[in-house]
């Protein structure tokens, strides 16, 4: 509370609450989207921002790591360092760290951190937070050594705790924390901060235009028709999350496979089929709903070809889809067939804002300097598209879609070729201001929505968008005279009002807004933006809203997080009714847009109200924070097991008790990346991080594990890479085993087509070949499968019960170059792998006959009962003689084989077995 008092600290009411809320006492922090816990959470580190505290951050995206950081003070932000000793030294330092967790698991695992002196660690994206992931494991080490620091956790995604069974509170098990705070959006504080500063909206309803009403009323019957259809096939599996009103959101694909997943390889190929056609229809309605009538065209002419006809679930044949065909070449195409595509129907209205509603408002509230207009759209692609449209006019814009998605444009129509002739004869008046320039950031990072479409079009085109744009109008509008000139129905010398008036400014290289407004004093300023972008994610908005002070906002798509984060920017501004922002929002009413933002409304309201209503049931007990030991004796701790206690008095003839060590399991330092290491230490053993390079875990000095997921198992069969491992292992280990690992979440199986051809091309039918002939070659080898890294680790603890423990000097020499003590390398290790491959000789012999065999010359000279003395077996004597001296001629019956071996006789000269035959005689006659 002081620290709120003292410092400049500008926090919303809400914002001090949680402040307090979460410095009081360790809790895991869920608010809703857009109103963002980052004020807090900079205040929380600057509270903690000192050389004598060392705080850790773990998950945290790119941009929240470059945003927290621009926001500290640079002495106390320590980047991390790239060697171990380096590590070392800047841990001591103290400060902040924002540290990539699989670093932090390996350095806590190897002490180089000091556990005891961390003040605490903060969690952000915490509904990632999963019993088996890398944050967990960290935590649980640093919890174990530590019981004084903190442990904070953000998250600011509502719907992921609703996804699984008693999410909640498993992840704040994992997370080791005690108290939940919720914020929603309808919290009695929340309201009470944004309700008296809100801003003034004037919501547009933009009709859609004849057929694009039609396109989505047909695809929307599609969509009905592949629902029902889906249930009539699985009537035994859970379908309540499809529906249709579900299909046009935006987390339905990610929300159907992971119920699908699980049971993908049980389901029909034509309940495959419908989930793949419900993707693209959906990628079909955001094509004509936000994109220009050419590109959604062309994205639809793609599905009208045979190839998709025949592998398809049968849409493409119903009437509707006729129908949607028809109509989507309508709208390029008129009556004559001749060119004229229709302009989006948010076009329009947008001009009709930017030149006439904001300069009309402008004189009536006597404002006197330029405008300043915000837009936001959903993608980048939208945000080019406006930007193309504001510069260009529309025509012009779709005509050069149409040349770019290769759609034949044949003959213009005379009313389409006189609005584009306009939009060149107007020369742009780029003279009349030469502004400084100003960059957009290069992007590929779009919203989830344009992702859906990145696999259906952007990987058709490969083109990049900028995520924001700044445009100016050449022609001062705001000067009366030419307001009044606008007003007149009758402008002969501009038919076109947006031909020439927005002009971008050109290009820097860093994105700075205030130099640009410097520039341009006298000028109305119109910026285009994404509501995230890939380099600042969701506080770019934040950031452009503070460094523009925008007059008007005009929302081009809905979201919930952007209009959030309006109001929050409202109530932080705290000015008078009259300057505040007014914001215009753009939306087609009663259509699929409208409907998707009221879901994904619903849908948050509905998770906070799930997660509020298990907060009321939820039973916490007292050793969940972990800062008692009771916490970790539910993980086996091998050094006290109890004894009963006769056994504790009995000393069997005076013997000393044998105190029982932690068995321990040398990993890989690149195996970090999987599960594994983590439930391995969950189970009690002791995770020994080292560099190895035979095998991924050596559990005991005699079992050596390979690790592989199915793709891996693959790729490397497939390369030869697994041959190279397996020679390893034999050579150095008594028992390597090859352990193939399933993804829990994926089925158990490896027959089918499906199975193998989701994570590779279908050229591995031969996987099981290739296993076979792995087991030939490498007899000793043993193949276990693994349906879960669960169960992985209760089998590895199965297999070191009462085995001595691999010792790590020796592990990590093997399989370097200089040849370790007591190593049997006095041999060749080619020569030893060709004469094992003879037959009588084994792994128990080899050694005598490498050690007195001399050389394979001399084996050659040796009669039958000597080979049998040196392999201490008379049999194995006479299959190694036979294999060196008699010919083998193939059977009879074995005609192919017989033909074969005369075809091999001419092509090496004739009796080449001959010459075997008589060097052998000859080597008698030299012995006799």
């Amino acid at each position: 509370e002081e620290y709120l008092m003292h410092k400049d600290v500008v926090l919303l009411e809400y914002e001090k609450q949680m402040f307090l809320d979460t410095v009081h006492a360790d809790g895991l922090l869920v608010c809703a989207k857009g109103l963002s816990y980052e004020r807090v959470l900079i205040n929380i580190l600057k509270a903690y921002s000192d050389s004598g505290n060392l705080v850790l951050v773990i998950n945290s995206s790119d941009w929240e790591e470059h945003y927290f950081k621009s926001k500290m003070e640079a002495k106390y932000v320590h980047d991390v360092a790239n060697t171990a000793t380096e590590r070392e030294r800047v841990y001591l330092e103290g400060g902040l760290q924002f540290i990539s967790t699989r670093i932090l698991v390996v350095d806590l695992l190897k002490q180089r951190i000091p556990i005891e002196l961390i003040s605490g660690i903060i969690v952000l994206r915490a509904h990632t937070i999963i019993e088996s992931c890398q944050e967990a494991f960290a935590l649980r080490l640093y919890r174990q050594k530590n019981k004084t620091g903190f442990v904070k956790a953000f998250s600011s995604s509502p719907e992921a705790f609703t996804i699984g069974y008693s999410h909640v509170e498993r992840t704040m098990r994992n997370l080791f924390v005690k108290h939940l705070f919720i914020w929603p959006r309808f919290h009695a504080t929340v309201r009470a901060a944004l309700q008296p500063w809100q801003a003034q909206t004037i919501e547009l309803h933009v009709p859609l235009s004849q057929s694009m009403t039609s396109i989505q009323t047909h695809i929307l019957d599609i969509m009905n028709f592949l629902v029902r259809e889906i249930k009539r096939i699985n009537r035994t599996v859970d379908m309540e999350a499809v529906t249709v009103e579900n299909c046009v959101t935006k987390k339905f694909h990610k929300i159907l496979q992971a119920q699908l997943d699980c049971i993908w390889h049980q389901l029909n190929s034509q309940t495959k089929l419908i989930v793949a056609d419900l993707k693209i229809l959906r990628s079909l309605m955001i094509s004509t709903m936000y994109h220009d009538s050419v590109s959604a065209y062309a994205l639809m002419k793609r599905y009208r070809s045979t190839e998709y006809a025949l592998s398809n679930s049968g849409w493409t044949l119903l009437d509707a889809a006729e129908q949607i065909f028809k109509l989507s070449r309508q709208r390029v195409f008129n009556g004559q067939q001749e060119f004229e595509p229709e302009p989006c129907p948010k076009w329009q209205a947008l001009t009709d804002l930017l030149t006439q509603d904001i300069p009309g408002d402008m004189r009536r509230c006597g404002r006197t300097e330029q405008p300043k207009v915000l837009i936001l759209c959903q993608d980048a692609r939208t945000c080019h598209q406006l930007k193309m449209y504001l510069t260009q006019g529309g025509p012009r814009f779709l005509l050069q879609q149409a040349l770019h998605h290769e759609v034949p444009v044949g003959k213009l129509s005379d009313k389409y070729a006189r609005e584009s002739q306009t939009t060149k004869a107007v020369p742009p008046k780029s003279e009349a201001a030469k502004p400084e320039p100003i960059s957009s950031q290069p992007t590929a990072g779009l919203d989830e929505l344009a992702q859906l479409l990145s696999d259906a079009e952007a990987a058709a085109e490969g083109q990049r968008f900028e995520e924001s744009y700044m445009l100016t109008m050449t022609q001062p509008v705001a000067s009366e005279r030419e307001l009044e000139d606008k007003k007149e129905p009758s402008q002969s010398n501009k038919p076109d009002p947006d031909a020439s008036i927005f002009e971008t400014i050109p290009e820097l290289e860093e994105f700075d807004v205030t130099a640009a407004l410097a520039a341009i004093p006298h000028q109305p300023y119109i910026c285009l933006q994404t509501f995230k972008t890939e380099r600042e994610g969701a506080m770019a908005l934040e950031h452009m809203l503070e460094q523009l002070q925008p007059h008007y906002v005009i929302m081009y798509n809905t979201n919930i997080t952007a209009i959030r984060q309006l109001e929050v920017f409202e109530a932080r501004r705290r000015l008078p009714a009259a300057e505040r922002l007014k914001v215009y929002f753009l939306i087609h009413a009663r259509t699929v847009e409208e409907q998707a933002y009221l879901t994904s409304l619903r849908r948050e309201k509905a998770a906070f109200e799930l997660i509020i209503d298990t907060k009321s049931k939820m039973v916490i007990p007292e050793y969940q924070d972990g800062k008692t030991d009771e916490a970790f004796i539910l993980y086996k701790s091998y050094d006290d097991e109890l004894t009963e206690d006769n056994a504790k008095s009995r000393q069997a003839g005076g013997q000393k008790e044998t105190t029982k060590e932690t068995p321990k399991v040398i990993v890989d330092m690149r195996e970090f990346r999987s599960d594994l290491p983590c439930l391995i230490h969950k189970r009690g053993l002791e995770v020994l991080p080292l560099t190895i390079s035979i095998g991924d875990y050596i559990l005991t000095p005699d079992i050596c594990v390979e690790r592989k997921s199915i793709s891996d198992l693959i790729g490397s069969l497939n390369s030869g890479r697994l041959y190279n491992q397996c020679v390893q292992m034999q050579r150095h280990y008594a028992k390597p085993i090859l352990l193939i690992e399933f993804d829990q979440n994926k089925p158990f199986h490896l027959q089918g087509k499906f199975m193998l051809s989701q994570q590779t091309s279908s050229a591995n039918a031969d996987i099981v070949q290739k296993l076979q002939l792995l087991t030939l070659h490498f007899p000793r080898l043993r193949l276990i499968w693994s349906p879960s890294p669960y169960a992985t680790a209760q089998l590895f603890e199965e297999l070191k019960l009462g085995k001595p423990e691999p010792d790590p000097g020796q592990a990590v020499a093997l399989g370097s170059e200089e040849p370790t003590a007591g190593e049997q390398l006095h041999f060749n290790s080619g020569i030893y792998d060709f004469l094992l491959r003879l037959p009588g000789i084994h792994t128990r012999n080899i050694h005598g006959l490498l050690r007195k065999g001399v050389s394979l010359r001399q084996l050659l000279l040796r009669g039958q009962s000597e080979l049998g003395d040196l392999l201490q077996s008379q049999e194995s004597g006479k299959l190694l003689y036979d294999i060196l001296h008699v010919a083998h001629l193939p059977e009879k019956d074995e005609v192919p084989g017989s033909t074969a071996l005369l075809a091999a006789g001419k092509q090496f000269g004739a009796g080449s077995h001959n010459r075997f035959r008589k060097a052998a005689a000859e080597s008698r006659r030299g012995r006799r």
